[in-house]
């Protein structure tokens, strides 16, 4: 599997980010908020990280685990529709 994969959002990630941008919170808010697994929707599972300052996400691919991070404001161009791909690489 190459290192890392374009893949398209879809419905359920961009309902994660809608869920997410609803909440109004700032990096600090979720770093206080801080889980790996306050978001699961479809074959995505994940949450805020504050060491990363970023929503970490595992999704399942087929038989593949990918995992990848969206930033605050990445999640808002997600939620919007502004965005409609994103990068993820195979699990370690």
């Amino acid at each position: 599997m190459p290192r890392s994969v374009e893949l398209a959002v879809d419905d359920d990630l961009r309902a994660i980010a809608r869920s997410i941008i609803e909440l109004e919170l700032s990096d600090v808010g979720w770093a206080e908020r801080e889980s790996d697994d306050e978001f699961r929707c479809g074959t995505y599972v994940g949450g805020y990280d504050a060491d990363e300052r970023a929503f970490c996400f595992a999704v399942f691919a087929g038989a593949n685990e990918l995992w990848f991070q969206l930033e605050l404001d990445q999640v808002s161009d997600i939620a919007t529709g502004a965005v409609d791909t994103y990068e993820a690489r195979p699990a370690e």
